[in-house]
């Protein structure tokens, strides 16, 4: 399964500092129907990501029933994001 939304990027102070983008509520929604059989615990699930020319492995983490998309420092770097970027997401399931 693939999926693309555009979305914000946001800072959240949680268990690591880190710079995130929501998945919107409906695609959040597909990805919560196949999650059973792609998660590998804790709700995580894993996702190649692809922002412009970048792309990565990572987990989605859930959260107040949506998820959210972990962007790494070197993602940060290679496309010159930040706080309140508009940005096009590209998820890629069935790793």
């Amino acid at each position: 399964m693939i999926i693309e939304f555009k979305g914000v990027i946001f800072y959240w102070r949680g268990p690591a500092p880190f710079l995130f983008v929501a998945v919107p509520e409906e695609p959040s929604r597909e990805i919560k129907s196949i999650s059973a059989s792609v998660t590998y615990g804790w709700g995580v699930i894993p996702v190649y990501v692809r922002i412009g020319k970048t792309e990565w492995k990572t987990s989605l983490f859930p959260k107040d029933g949506r998820y959210l998309v972990p962007i790494r420092k070197s993602v940060q770097k290679s496309e010159n994001l930040e706080v309140d970027d508009n940005v096009t997401i590209r998820l890629e399931f069935g790793l």
